[in-house]
């Protein structure tokens, strides 16, 4: 019997597995869409520190807008003044036209009207460094950034009749501020009707 001869199977040659890894290529690719996507929440953050700076601003503004509402509804629930008497002066009424700069209510105490110029401009007070109102390093601050414009217009039903009983106060103010290079403008929009 012949002698049987014994061969090893496969090659050879042992191959060497590639390593794994990630290329130069990928590399590159994922610094740039980390980059973009830094950049992008840089934009975010400055949005946000522009907004923070404004936030007084903002407030002030709504503050103005509900002055002039609620010294509309006093005057109408005290009855200082009649019902045609709140309608914008190129209506017959009581209440300038236009944008107009902030001043405190007049002699007839209502905000919005022609007495008003003769009061003075308004302004606000804040308490300083200390943070307590009422001592001596509290700072007055002009609101002469600030207008406002009172529109009181007629209502109409669904049909386009008047309603005579109601009347649509939209209240307007326009201020600027060091951030913004346009005018920006809070507007608050409410009812109010003949009756108490």
């Amino acid at each position: 019997m012949a002698a049987s001869m014994i061969r090893p199977t496969g090659n050879p040659r042992v191959r060497k597995e590639a390593e794994s890894g990630f290329s130069l290529l990928e590399v590159v690719m994922s610094m740039v869409v980390l980059t973009v996507g830094l950049v992008s929440l840089l934009g975010v953050f400055g949005l946000a520190m522009a907004s923070t700076q404004t936030s007084q601003q903002d407030m002030i503004a709504k503050q103005l807008a509900n002055e002039a509402l609620e010294s509309i509804v006093t005057a109408r629930n005290t009855s200082q003044i009649t019902w045609p008497q709140i309608q914008n002066v190129a209506n017959g009424g009581i209440f300038l036209n236009g944008m107009n700069p902030i001043y405190l209510a007049g002699a007839d105490g209502i905000v919005g009207t022609a007495d008003d110029a003769a009061a003075g401009e308004q302004t606000l007070t804040d308490p300083g460094p200390d943070g307590i109102f009422g001592t001596a390093d509290d700072v007055q601050l002009p609101l002469t950034d600030f207008q406002r414009a009172i529109l009181i217009s007629p209502v109409y039903d669904a049909q386009g009749n008047l309603v005579s009983t109601l009347r649509g106060v939209n209240i307007s103010v326009q201020y600027s501020t060091p951030q913004t290079h346009l005018p920006k403008t809070y507007v608050l929009t409410s009812f109010i009707s003949q009756y108490r």
